[in-house]
């Protein structure tokens, strides 16, 4: 097990931090990795991948770097540099990866592998190569898609500050990846595997959101950070509709919007979810909330709306005849 401890002062300064880099570097991850974790991933890999294998085919020596750089438990740390919480920019962020320095590259990767470094990795580009192939991935498979990840990742934010709100950092923080779980004394269980104990004292904590699957953990001596997966995001984004049940109950639209709101979410972020329009998102909303399958709370400019109890049962599809009982019954 390894942990991070972290202070009151470095808590305070912690932030929610949207990095299209890190964006980019999950998709790549996920391409590499040919594995989905729902059917929004499933579809996205299918449009993908073949193009991304072709790429692979015709440069054996990026495909190998990628293969060791993000393949193994441990990330090289030159593939996924710390993101800084004032970039926002692709284009400087990923001038970080290609001014590299090569001997701080083959020894990122030494590090990755935990052994020697295969010859065919022993050269001088391995900076640039990283690059060009990061802002291929982004220019054909993220940046088509960004406004709508964009979208899904604030309402990620939006949501995970509210939970802060509402039960502090060990409600904000626990199973954000897995294994990670706050253990009080001003401790974060990180990971599972062992390693030594981190004392993040001075540095700020960042918070990174990313729509695929993936996730890791970067730091440099003034940030550290982790990357960690919107629950679903993908899989809302086009994956299977919901339970025909509940679909037949209240229509096919308004069914997913209610499944999408086991936690806090704006209309806004409902509206990238689903493609519908806005207007349809605040119909079925006020539906929802009237008939007591939803809670509202404003939260600065925008109103956050979740599901009650009973909206709860509905969607799970237990206890559904005491808990519409009890609906009409307060009514």
């Amino acid at each position: 097990m390894s942990w991070w401890e972290i202070t009151a002062d470095t808590l305070a300064a912690s932030r929610f931090v949207i990095s299209p880099l890190a964006e980019t570097t999950a998709a790549l991850k996920l391409l590499d990795r040919a594995s989905a974790a729902d059917p929004g991933e499933r579809n996205w890999l299918a449009a993908h991948l073949p193009a991304y294998r072709a790429w692979l085919a015709a440069d054996l020596v990026t495909a190998r770097l990628v293969r060791v750089g993000l393949g193994g438990p441990w990330n090289a740390t030159f593939l996924t540099p710390t993101p800084d919480a004032t970039e926002t920019d692709f284009g400087r962020e990923l001038d970080r990866i290609a001014r590299t320095a090569p001997d701080a590259a083959r020894a990122d990767l030494v590090e990755a592998l935990d052994g020697p470094l295969p010859a065919e990795l022993d050269r001088a580009d391995l900076p640039r190569r990283a690059a060009e192939l990061l802002d291929r991935v982004w220019r054909q498979t993220v940046l088509p898609d960004w406004p709508r990840r964009h979208r899904i990742l604030e309402g990620d934010i939006l949501a995970r500050t509210a939970r802060l709100a509402h039960g502090g950092w060990e409600s904000a923080l626990d199973e954000l990846r897995p294994g990670m779980r706050w253990l009080g004394a001003s401790r974060l269980r990180i990971t599972l595997r062992d390693q030594p104990p981190r004392e993040l004292a001075g540095t700020r904590l960042l918070l990174v959101p990313v729509t695929p699957s993936q996730g890791w953990l970067a730091w440099d001596q003034h940030r550290h950070a982790v990357v960690y997966p919107c629950t679903g995001a993908l899989a809302h984004a086009g994956g299977a509709g919901p339970p025909g049940a509940l679909a037949r109950l209240l229509g096919p639209a308004r069914a997913r919007v209610l499944v999408l709101l086991e936690t806090p979410l704006s209309t806004t972020h409902l509206v990238a979810l689903t493609g519908q329009p806005l207007g349809s998102i605040g119909r079925h909303l006020k539906v929802l909330h009237d008939a007591g399958l939803l809670r509202r709370r404003r939260s600065g400019r925008l109103v956050l709306y979740w599901r009650t109890e009973v909206g709860d049962a509905l969607v799970d599809g237990s206890g559904l005849g005491a808990g519409l009982g009890a609906g009409s019954g307060s009514g």
